[in-house]
């Protein structure tokens, strides 16, 4: 098994003391409970959205950090984790990965407490979570965002994993990602979870983009992002890079996370929302 890793008075005092106990029984999501016997009062905190964060092939969670931050100032709890994508098959890292996440999102700290788990993904980050969700089923899975995914493969791992030097800088699980019918996307099928796909369409690697079809972000054209089943579809013009780390690519995130739509303007919308959306 693969392992991871003042000075009031007296009676200001008394008032302020008062106050502050029966402000408390308003605000949302805490509950003071007092043990009749003992005197005691304990604070209950409300069950909070998690969101586990996965980075892509051949990058590491600090990649993930500006979005990490952006969620929790929306209110989300965040489990940004780090899993070697250069060392094993997405098959091995896909479950150690995830459950990574899930330990972090349902920890038994006070106020831990997680009442759905969402996934933001980047790149292979989404075939990590298709190829566990193929196998395992959440009952708390909240939505998922996959951030350019190679969800048809890749035609530059069809012209290139061969080469030497590809497998050093990509591992095994670069090699799976092509777009043969053998291949891990392909294999894995139609999404039957709620899910929002964002595609970049600028691209910042010429050399690269010459293996892919237009428009395409470097890495991964527009049309091997999409996945059928998927409930909600967006491209913007972002490369593969650091489509994580855009402004608007985060707001859009969000308001999935929050709505189960992206915010459209003049872009494109699937013609067919499946019923598990």
């Amino acid at each position: 098994m693969v392992k991871f890793n003042a000075g009031f008075t007296a009676f200001g005092r008394s008032v302020t003391i008062a106050i502050v106990f029966a402000s408390a029984l308003f605000l949302p999501g805490i509950h003071l409970h007092g043990n009749e016997t003992a005197g005691e009062l304990s604070v209950v905190s409300a069950p909070t959205d998690c969101v586990i964060l996965l980075h892509g092939l051949a990058r590491n969670a600090n990649s993930m950090n500006k979005l990490g931050e952006r969620l929790i100032d929306a209110g989300y709890r965040v489990a940004n984790i780090d899993y070697p994508s250069r060392e094993y098959t997405v098959e091995a890292l896909a479950p150690v990965a995830i459950r990574d996440g899930l330990s972090e999102c349902e920890s038994d700290k006070p106020g831990y407490q997680s009442s759905r788990i969402h996934f933001v993904t980047h790149s292979m980050g989404g075939i990590l979570v298709r190829e566990f969700l193929s196998r395992n089923q959440l009952s708390v899975l909240g939505r998922v965002v996959m951030l350019a995914p190679p969800n048809n493969g890749s035609e530059v791992v069809d012209n290139l994993r061969d080469v030497p030097g590809f497998e050093w800088l990509n591992g095994p699980a670069g090699r799976q990602l092509g777009t043969d019918n053998d291949s891990v996307p392909h294999r894995l099928g139609a999404a039957d979870f709620d899910v929002g796909v964002i595609a970049g369409t600028r691209s910042i690697n010429v050399l690269l983009s010459i293996y892919l079809p237009d428009p395409d972000d470097g890495k991964v054209s527009v049309d091997s992002a999409r996945l059928t089943g998927m409930c909600d579809f967006l491209t913007l013009p972002v490369s593969h890079p650091f489509i994580m780390r855009n402004e608007t690519v985060i707001e859009q995130v969000i308001e999935y996370l929050q709505r189960g739509r992206f915010n459209h303007a003049d872009s494109e919308q699937p013609d067919v929302t499946p019923a598990h959306c």
